[in-house]
């Protein structure tokens, strides 16, 4: 009957233990190799983490400041696209209603206070545009539209401008109107007479966004787009002719609104492209703080491929000895 010592069985622990030290070395080298990043974190640092935790706290707020500059852009770009609309909207209706203005008696009753009608309504829907569940012109008040629907614009407009039998009284009264704090702002305007909140896309720069529906281009545009559905009113009782002059004068009105629209639309690019600048600069800093980062990190890929060979070669070996050692007996010792 076979017997076993106790100095084989420690022996066989002793080599037990060197092969799962062997394995467990063999797993390190072989992540650190595929990654590149070494395994023992406190070993690099010798205990000083604070380096290491700077940068990762630098990499979390310029992460907070990525998702602030995408929405400031996605922001800016809605802005962008309904100021478009409203100026493709105002900017044909003008040459309609211009063309109105010369043309014969048939082509003037009707259909151009009708077009007007339908080009407020685009208009109004533009103005009142959101993204994410945010208004877009309402200022500080993005939980809500900013403007009216048309039948109640051109409801109040129409009782400022009755009673004016000229198309010069028509006009101005409608400019009273819209600049009397007690009018359009008032009636028509829902949004707040607060600024959006600045945007914060670095820890030292914020970016401002001040467009809100009652601004005094869009005002204007809005004034010249209901003064001409409202044209062909009876209540109003202008001829023909008059109303072809009314035609004409908000027509070359809505033409000039083009070049208000216009510096409107570039302060809004102004912005975009600062928006831009920041995103730049912080995705500079990230990509330089990620690289400090990960050289402090760095498994060099050499020594580490050549520990890892070695490693390899003393689990070989021990598993030669463990064969050869179980194959030893009294029999052929002899």
């Amino acid at each position: 009957m076979s017997s076993v010592s106790l100095g084989d069985l420690s022996q066989a622990f002793m080599m037990q233990r060197r092969s799962v030290a062997l394995r467990q070395d063999m797993t390190r080298l072989t992540d650190e190799l595929s990654s590149g990043q070494v395994s023992d974190i406190k070993e690099v640092l010798a205990g000083n983490h604070n380096y290491l935790s700077g940068l990762e706290r630098s990499l979390e707020t310029l992460q907070g400041f990525s998702v602030a500059n995408s929405e400031a852009k996605y922001f800016t770009d809605a802005m962008q696209s309904s100021l478009d609309r409203v100026q493709d909207f105002s900017g044909q209706l003008g040459l309609d209603l211009l063309l109105a203005s010369g043309g014969p008696v048939g082509v003037i009753a009707g259909s151009p206070s009708e077009n007007a009608k339908t080009q407020l309504q685009g208009i109004l829907n533009s103005l009142n545009a959101d993204i994410a569940g945010k208004s877009l012109f309402a200022g500080a008040a993005t939980d809500r539209v900013p403007l009216e629907n048309a039948e109640t614009l051109l409801t109040e407009l129409s009782i400022a401008i009755a009673g004016q039998t000229t198309p010069d009284d028509i006009m101005t009264a409608a400019e009273n109107w819209f600049a009397d704090p007690a009018g359009f702002d008032t009636l028509i305007y829902t949004g707040s007479g607060t600024a959006l909140a600045p945007f914060s896309l670095s820890e030292t720069e914020r970016v401002s966004l001040d467009v809100r529906a009652n601004d005094q281009a869009l005002k204007d545009v809005l004034m010249n787009v209901a003064v001409a559905a409202l044209t062909d009113d009876p209540a109003l009782g202008l001829t023909v002719p008059q109303q072809a002059e009314l035609f004409g004068t908000v027509g070359l009105g809505l033409k000039s609104n083009q070049d208000q629209l216009t510096d409107l639309r570039s302060r809004i690019g102004f912005t975009e492209a600062r928006i831009e600048m920041i995103d730049a600069r912080n995705q500079a800093e990230q990509t330089s703080t990620e690289v400090a980062r990960n050289a402090l990190l760095l498994a060099d890929p050499f020594e580490t491929a050549t520990q890892l060979e070695n490693v390899q070669f003393q689990l070989q070996a021990l598993y030669s000895v463990t064969v050869r050692s179980s194959q030893l007996s009294l029999v052929n010792f002899l």
